[in-house]
């Protein structure tokens, strides 16, 4: 029977049984980071709306159309993260981070908020890891960026992936090819869609980001943005393909990839399962340069990346990726008794001071229901507790894969199970 109210479209409950899938792939990044020396930064849930329209830009779809914006009590605009970048950089600045040392290694863990058409692995309210690596030009800092990424997958146990890379140049180069750009649409806008139309004039480089169908052959078509790169970008470009041809991974160059977002520069980057297209894109990222001038810093580098953690964990299954075994529940504490109840409850709190999990079942149930309960929850023991037990102060410890058993004193338990 369904409640009056469910979760909102596009969101969902995590629940008990998938927990493990999440707590693989966070502990897996944060460990990660740890090796990067990338450190946790928390930002705030919702940000001033000019924020995003700033550095995102005020023509993408997701300040257009996808941000949840709303007014607080005080009639400030407020929008609900729909991006991770943005927010980190904000807060470079704010907490004057720039007196660190550069670059500054952060990443996050998070939830994102979009209105947009939910799809496999991508809600609502969806959930993404990132990493910015923060005051550094380098090529070699794009390719560590890249390094984490891909280091991410393959400690995951994805395979089939393919690293796409381009380079979308820079302020000096970019008019130049978004002019040629303009041209080649030109005689193509009745058949292109109304969106890709509007994009022309507006911000024609996201032309090559469409995935309307009807856009494709146009995409297909376009001049590569790589012909267009000046001398600096250029060499920063192949620099970068060095840096990742010299870590073995596999990749492809992709003159048409663009990213959704405004505040790129030179190198992007798109991790995409090798089966299927941009709309299942695992993780991306690339060079941002001049995001921090656009909301008031210094002229600042940077680079990372997001990867979508429900995407990754339907990835996973798909692949049918084992997680590692979870730790067992140590002892089922079976009550075979009314009188036992205060023994028991007393003998599994002793149990979790050693370190130790331990479960009480329920006396008012069998003891045959009981011990069924402690092999639902794969308990390693179940030490049971009766009236004979309570005169020997004394439990009978069985333990599960086999059956076998012994009596065994109250105090000596822990020390009988600890593995």
């Amino acid at each position: 029977m369904a409640p009056d109210i469910q979760a909102p479209r596009g969101t969902q409950d995590i629940l008990p049984d998938e927990q493990p899938w999440w707590d693989y792939v966070r502990d897996t990044a944060e460990k990660l980071c740890g090796e990067f020396r990338y450190t946790q930064i928390d930002t705030p849930m919702f940000e001033d709306v000019a924020l995003f329209k700033r550095t995102v830009g005020d023509t993408t779809d997701i300040v257009q159309k996808e941000m949840y914006v709303f007014q607080d009590r005080g009639d400030q605009e407020l929008a609900l993260r729909p991006e991770g970048t943005a927010p980190v950089c904000r807060a470079y600045i704010e907490h004057g981070m720039h007196n660190q040392p550069q670059p500054v290694r952060l990443f996050y863990i998070t939830p994102i908020f979009r209105y947009d058409r939910p799809q496999a692995g991508r809600y609502r309210q969806h959930h993404q890891f990132g990493i910015e690596a923060i005051g550094d030009a380098s090529p070699s800092v794009d390719t560590e960026t890249i390094e984490v990424l891909w280091r991410l997958y393959e400690n995951l146990g994805l395979t089939g992936l393919t690293l796409n890379l381009n380079s979308i140049g820079d302020a000096e180069c970019r008019p130049r090819y978004l002019e040629a750009l303009r041209a080649y649409y030109s005689d193509k806008l009745d058949r292109v869609c109304r969106d890709c139309q509007a994009r022309v004039e507006r911000n024609p480089l996201r032309l090559l980001d469409c995935k309307n169908a009807e856009c494709q052959d146009a995409v297909a078509g376009a001049p590569a943005l790589t012909d267009y790169l000046c001398e600096a970008c250029g060499d920063h470009f192949s620099q970068v393909r060095g840096y990742v041809e010299s870590l073995g991974i596999p990749h492809v160059v992709n003159p048409r990839l663009v990213r959704g977002l405004d505040y790129y520069t030179r190198t992007v980057y798109e991790v995409q399962p090798v089966e299927e297209g941009g709309q299942s894109t695992v993780g991306a990222g690339g060079r941002y340069d001049g995001l921090i001038e656009q909301i008031g810093g210094n002229p600042t580098p940077g680079v990372g990346f997001a990867t979508g953690i429900e995407r990754i964990i339907l990835n996973m299954k798909r692949q049918n990726v084992n997680l590692p075994d979870a730790a067992r529940l140590a002892v089922f504490v079976v009550c075979a008794s009314a009188a036992a109840r205060v023994f028991a409850f007393k003998l599994a709190s002793d149990l979790r001071r050693a370190g130790l999990s331990a479960v009480v079942g329920d006396s008012d149930r069998s003891l045959k229901a009981q011990m069924r309960h402690a092999g639902s929850l794969q308990a390693a023991y179940a030490a049971i507790i009766g009236d004979r037990e309570l005169e020997a102060n004394s439990v009978t410890l069985k333990r599960l894969a086999d059956g076998s058993q012994e009596t065994v004193p109250m105090g000596d338990v822990a020390s009988r199970v600890r593995p």
